[in-house]
């Protein structure tokens, strides 16, 4: 069965996972957010309780 030898496969997916992580990454991680989060403001919910009527 050939999808079991390893031989061509695996040096495609080392290829590919290095290409990822050496060029591709650290491009990606190179964007500057246009909305970071620390910006935002936080809003607090007020709940109110529940009044069941059997109670």
């Amino acid at each position: 069965m050939p999808q079991l030898n390893p031989n061509p496969w695996f040096f495609i997916m080392l290829t590919s996972w290095l290409t990822y992580s050496m060029i591709i990454q650290p491009k990606l991680l190179s964007f500057i957010s246009m909305n970071p989060p620390l910006n935002k403001t936080q809003t607090t919910t007020t709940t109110s309780p529940w009044t069941w009527p059997w109670t």
